[in-house]
C-alpha cells in the first residue's frame, strides 16, 4: 500500500471513530437516567459484518465496551441473518449475553447501504430500575433482581415492539426513565448509522472491508511489538476484599507468552449467595483493561487489540454461572485491575501503579413520604468514587473512578431527581496513604431526605474491612466507614434505612501511597497541609 493509500486509510479511521463519538454523545444528550446523562455510565462501538469492533467511542467505561464488544456475537448468534432488516434494532440485558447485571441495556442496530449490510452498531446504557428487589445485592438468583430481556427485537423495520413497551412499564418503578433510555439508546445507533453511510458515500466505499483490514493489520503489529517488549514467565497475585458476610478471595496468574497473554482466575472464592458475583464476559473486560493499561494504552482498542489476551477460570465468583444473583457485579469485578496490576509488578518492578479504592460508591437510595404526610416517592441513583493509589513518580488522584472512569454527578442534577439534600460533598483528609507519592484522597458525603420525608438505600461499598495497600514500602490508604450522623456504623453492602430527621453519612477510602514514605519531598508535605490534604497535626 502507498504512502498516500496509508494516509487516506488513517484519515479514515479517525473519521470512524468521530462517527462512534458522535454516536455516543446523542446518548449522553438524550438520555433520561443521570447515571447516563451525567455521569457517561455508556458505551458505545462499530463493528464489521462479523462482529468484530473496529473502533470504540472514548466516552465510556471499560466494563461497558470490552463487553460490548463480545455481545454483537451473541446478537448474531440467536437473530440469523436473513431475519435482519433495515431500521432494526436488537436489545437485552442478559448478564451473560451483554455486560453483566440486569441493569445494563445493550442494542444492538444493522447498518445497510443499498440493501447491503455493512456495519453493526451497538451501545449499552445503566437504567435506573429494572424491578425486582432494585439496584443491590440482596437476591439469591438472577431471577429476583429484575426483569430479564432475552435477545430480541426492539424495533423490526422501524417498527417499535409496543408489546416490549407495555412489559417494561408494569415492570419497573420509574417507568418514563427507563423507556425514555430505551429510545435513547436506539437513537444513537440511528444517529451512527446515519453518520457512517454519510461517510461511504462521501468517500466513496461500498463497504469496510478494506479499511477494516487496515485497522486491524496495524494494531495486531503494533501490540505484538509491545507484547515482545515484555519479560516472558507466569507472575501470581492474590487480593481481599470485603465480600458481603464474609472475605472474598480473589486470584489471577498473568502469563505472558511471545504473542499473548493469559489470565487465569484459578483459586478465587466459590460464587456467593449474594449479588456480588460476576458473569466471566465482565471479570475479562476488566482484565483485559488492566493489561492494556500497562502494555499499550496508546493502541486504539478493538477486536485486534483485544485479541492478544485470555481469560479463563473455573466456575467461581468471578466466573458465576446462572441463575447466580449478579447485580452488584462491579464491586467485585472493579477489583480486577488491581488484582491484574499486583500480578504485573512483579513482572515489571518500579512501573505499577499502587492499589485504589477501585470498586464505585453507588448508592440507590428509594425516598418516601414519612408518617402518610404528602410528600414524593423517587428512586434516586449516585455514583460516587474514592481515591486512586499513588503512582510510580506522581500522586494518586482523589476521588477518581478507576478503573471505571465515569464521572461524577453534579449535585445539583442528584437533588433534581428525589426529594433528597446533599449537605455535604468534600475531600476526606488524611486518606490518601503516605508514601514518598501520596494516595488519592476519597471524599465525605453527607445525605438527609427532605423534611417529611425518610429513604432506603442500597449499600454497594467495599475497602472498608480491607483498605487500598500502598506499594513499594507506601502506606495503605484509609479504609470506607457507612454510618448515621449520630454515629450508628451501618453495613457497607443490602438494603437499610435513613429515618426523617437523620443524615447518612460515607466516608469513601483512600488510595494507598508508593515508595518510602521518608523520601516525600519537603515541599509537597508542605502543600498538602495547606491545601487540608493531611490533618495539621500529620508527620
Amino acid at each position: 500500500m502507498s504512502d498516500v493509500s496509508d494516509i487516506r486509510m488513517q484519515v479514515m479511521w479517525n473519521r470512524l471513530v468521530s462517527v462512534v463519538e458522535e454516536q455516543a454523545l446523542t446518548l449522553l444528550r438524550t438520555a433520561f437516567s443521570t447515571s447516563v446523562r451525567e455521569s457517561g455510565d455508556l458505551s458505545a462501538g462499530v463493528f464489521n459484518p462479523r462482529g468484530e469492533m473496529l473502533a470504540q467511542a472514548v466516552t465510556g467505561t471499560p466494563g461497558h465496551v470490552n463487553t460490548m464488544a463480545e455481545a454483537v456475537l451473541q446478537f448474531m448468534n440467536e437473530i440469523p441473518h436473513e431475519e435482519m432488516f433495515e431500521g432494526d434494532t436488537y436489545v437485552t440485558n442478559d448478564p451473560w449475553q451483554g455486560t453483566g447485571h440486569l441493569h445494563d441495556i445493550t442494542m444492538v442496530s444493522p447498518s445497510f447501504l443499498n440493501g447491503e449490510l455493512v456495519a453493526f452498531f451497538a451501545c449499552t446504557a445503566h437504567v435506573v430500575d429494572v424491578g425486582g428487589r432494585g439496584f443491590g445485592a440482596d437476591g439469591k438468583s438472577v431471577y429476583e433482581e429484575g426483569i430479564q430481556i432475552p435477545i430480541m427485537k426492539f424495533a423490526e423495520r422501524g417498527e417499535v415492539n409496543r408489546d416490549l413497551i407495555r412489559i417494561l412499564r408494569a415492570n419497573v418503578r420509574e417507568p418514563n426513565q427507563v423507556v425514555g433510555d430505551f429510545y435513547s439508546l436506539a437513537a444513537c445507533n440511528d444517529v451512527g448509522h446515519r453518520r457512517l453511510v454519510d461517510m461511504m458515500n462521501e468517500i466513496g466505499l461500498t463497504s469496510l472491508d478494506a479499511l477494516g483490514a487496515f485497522i486491524f493489520s496495524r494494531t495486531h503489529d503494533a501490540m505484538l511489538e509491545r507484547i515482545r517488549a515484555l519479560p516472558k514467565g507466569t507472575w501470581s497475585n492474590e487480593l481481599v476484599t470485603d465480600g458481603y458476610d464474609e472475605p472474598v478471595r480473589l486470584a489471577a496468574a498473568v502469563t505472558v507468552h511471545d504473542s499473548h497473554i493469559d489470565v487465569d482466575f484459578t483459586g478465587s472464592s466459590p460464587m456467593s449467595r449474594w449479588g456480588i458475583n460476576v458473569p466471566i464476559i465482565y471479570s475479562k473486560a476488566y482484565a483485559c483493561y488492566a493489561l492494556k493499561c500497562v502494555v499499550a494504552p496508546d493502541i486504539p482498542n478493538n477486536a485486534a487489540s483485544l485479541a492478544f489476551f485470555t481469560v479463563s477460570s473455573p466456575t467461581n465468583i468471578l466466573n458465576a454461572a446462572r441463575p447466580a444473583p449478579v447485580a452488584l457485579r462491579h464491586v467485585i469485578g472493579h477489583m480486577v485491575p488491581d488484582l491484574i496490576l499486583g500480578a504485573l509488578t512483579k513482572a515489571l518492578p518500579g512501573k505499577i501503579l499502587a492499589e485504589g479504592a477501585a470498586a464505585l460508591w453507588n448508592i440507590h437510595i428509594s425516598v418516601r413520604p414519612s408518617n402518610g404526610v404528602a410528600g414524593r416517592r423517587a428512586e434516586v441513583l449516585m455514583f460516587n468514587s474514592g481515591g486512586m493509589g499513588a503512582r510510580p513518580s506522581l500522586d494518586g488522584l482523589s476521588a477518581t473512578a478507576f478503573p471505571s472512569g465515569v464521572h461524577t454527578m453534579p449535585i445539583e442534577a442528584t437533588e433534581h431527581t428525589g426529594p433528597i439534600v446533599i449537605w455535604r460533598k468534600e475531600l476526606r483528609p488524611d486518606s490518601g496513604g503516605d508514601g514518598e507519592f501520596r494516595g488519592g484522597l476519597g471524599q465525605v458525603i453527607e445525605i438527609a431526605p427532605l423534611e417529611g420525608h425518610e429513604f432506603d438505600f442500597s449499600a454497594m461499598f467495599d475497602r472498608v474491612r480491607h483498605p487500598a495497600k500502598g506499594r513499594n514500602g507506601g502506606g495503605d490508604g484509609a479504609a470506607g466507614v457507612v454510618r448515621l450522623d449520630d454515629g450508628t456504623l451501618l453495613r457497607p453492602k443490602g438494603w437499610q434505612h435513613v429515618p426523617a430527621g437523620r443524615r447518612l453519612v460515607m466516608e469513601l477510602p483512600g488510595g494507598g501511597g508508593y515508595g518510602d514514605p521518608a523520601r516525600r519531598d519537603a515541599r509537597a508535605r508542605a502543600e498538602d497541609k495547606s491545601k487540608g490534604y493531611v490533618s495539621e497535626n500529620d508527620q
